[in-house]
């Protein structure tokens, strides 16, 4: 499976952005996608997630700021952010994300990301 990550660019806070993610292959029957960040000195986390029927999760910091979508047709994923904030500032993948805590690990191919900079 290949990642590709597209959508960053350098906002102020407040700004918006959308990321999408072109999933080669079959999306659909991947369980379920999630959009991970990783900041200079730290490690990547998990920032959303959605599965192949819809249900999303959000960690705290991003919810009700940011929303993951997903067309299996396209085989996108999607993550639109709104009121950004300098501390959203990172580098976004996506990857396949174990929501329901089965033990399952991301693909192995991250791809290069997609860097969004929040900054006046």
């Amino acid at each position: 499976v290949q990642l590709q990550a597209s959508g960053g660019g350098l906002v102020q806070p407040g700004g918006s952005l959308r990321l999408s993610c072109v999933v080669s292959g079959t999306m659909s029957s991947i369980i379920a996608m999630g959009w991970y960040r990783q900041a200079p000195g730290r490690l990547r986390t998990l920032v959303a997630a959605i599965t192949s029927g819809g249900r999303t999760n959000y960690t705290d910091s991003v919810r009700d700021r940011f929303t993951i979508s997903r067309d299996n047709a396209k085989n996108t994923v999607y993550l639109q952010m709104d009121s950004l904030k300098p501390e959203d500032t990172a580098v976004y993948y996506c990857n396949s994300a174990d929501f329901y805590g089965l033990g399952l690990k991301p693909f192995p191919s991250w791809g290069q990301g997609t860097q969004v900079t929040v900054s006046s």
